[in-house]
């Protein structure tokens, strides 16, 4: 790709990951931008990147950008991601992809009158195996999809004294395992039914109503060390709720930010009238699919044995487990494919921001059956 070069927003874990991901695609990154100009020249001497900006301004002025990366935290989203657009650059947003719902519609008009790639990095759709299950939905393989259940259950916030950004509504949102990792399932198993969700039916708890704050930074999944001061926290720590999804599917899901020993648990299971399909992101190369009058399998991703839309997210050969860091390489792969040839490509599965301004919409939706304990409808994106 000599014509396209990426500049980052976000030097900590994530921004971290997606440098890893440029660089085995063999995108250049003509710099980053870190929360501070100190900060970001550091981790830019650190990560062997030759510029680090000193503000978003510089690096929008920078004509070698063709793509932005933006994986600040959500508070800064909105400003950054129209003002990237409007400089007439390509943009990979983080998500949740803003605070609220009006501003990722607002970012929706921006993103669609600016005609560039737009993209949300929800990278578990690229976990191989769930773009199989997307093909196989999608083949009828499951027949008409009836219930889809599941978690994403995590630990790094389960001590009082655990702290990072996000346990704050000013920085991460009103909701916090929700609008983190909760988005993540709700993205993931509506791409895989092709369902959106219509309507909610939540509950939110906040384990520790006060924690302890550093004085200094933390990076997320790192523990925190030194002097601290206690805050008062109002995000959720865990949610559950029931779901409604626009075919007549029934749906549960619980997000967890202090299950002791879950590191990064997303689990899903959808049940069709055909067949069933399960996949536990922590053993990521294995779907189970269930019938009633067979024995059930278990599919080991392998390229070879898969449909053309899982196989097509597969890149290493069978037996060889594909991770993590892998769904960013193939996200951006496809992102990188658009962006060369100009446009969103027909057969792209990366999520969208309209498919960004859905999930906020949802998020309200939870946040105010939560406060009113009664069903609330997803309004249409």
């Amino acid at each position: 790709m000599p014509d396209i070069a990426a500049a980052v927003i976000g030097t900590g874990f994530i921004g971290t990951v997606h440098i890893g991901a440029l660089r085995r695609l063999g995108v250049p990154i003509a710099g980053v931008l870190g929360s501070s100009a100190g900060r970001g020249a550091d981790r830019a001497a650190a990560l062997g990147i030759g510029r680090a900006y000193g503000s978003l301004a510089e690096l929008l002025a920078d004509p070698a950008v063709t793509v932005v990366h933006v994986t600040s935290p959500n508070v800064a989203h909105y400003e950054q991601v129209k003002a990237i657009l409007a400089a007439g650059k390509h943009v990979i947003c983080e998500k949740p992809l803003a605070m609220t719902s009006a501003q990722t519609a607002e970012m929706v008009a921006v993103a669609k009158a600016s005609g560039k790639v737009a993209a949300v990095c929800y990278n578990t759709r690229f976990y191989p195996l769930n773009q199989q299950a997307r093909g196989m939905v999608a083949d009828g393989d499951l027949g008409d999809i009836r219930l889809i259940c599941g978690s994403y259950h995590q630990d790094w916030l389960a001590k009082e004294t655990d702290w990072n950004w996000r346990l704050e509504a000013d920085e991460g949102g009103a909701l916090r395992s929700v609008g983190d990792i909760g988005t993540h399932w709700m993205d993931l198993t509506s791409f895989i039914a092709g369902q959106r969700i219509t309507a909610v039916f939540a509950e939110l708890a906040t384990f520790f109503p006060v924690r302890q704050k550093p004085f200094g930074p933390v990076e997320t999944f790192s523990a925190a060390k030194g002097l601290t001061e206690p805050r008062t926290i109002a995000t959720d720590d865990a949610a559950t709720i029931l779901l409604r999804y626009a075919n007549g599917a029934r749906g549960v899901m619980s997000t967890s930010q202090i299950s002791m020993g879950r590191k990064n648990a997303l689990t899903w299971d959808i049940a069709g009238s055909a067949a069933s399909a399960a996949w536990h992101s922590e053993t990521p190369d294995h779907l189970w699919i269930g019938h009633r009058d067979a024995p059930n399998e278990v599919l080991q991703r392998d390229a070879s044995l898969m449909n053309a839309t899982g196989a097509a997210a597969a890149y290493l050969p069978g037996g060889h487990v594909e991770g993590f860091a892998d769904t960013f390489h193939a996200l951006f792969a496809q992102v990188y494919r658009d962006i060369a040839d100009g446009a969103r490509g027909q057969d792209a599965t990366y999520a969208s921001f309209d498919d960004g301004h859905h999930e906020m919409l949802v998020c309200d939706a939870v946040l105010q059956s939560a406060r009113t304990g009664a069903w609330v409808a997803v309004p249409h994106a």
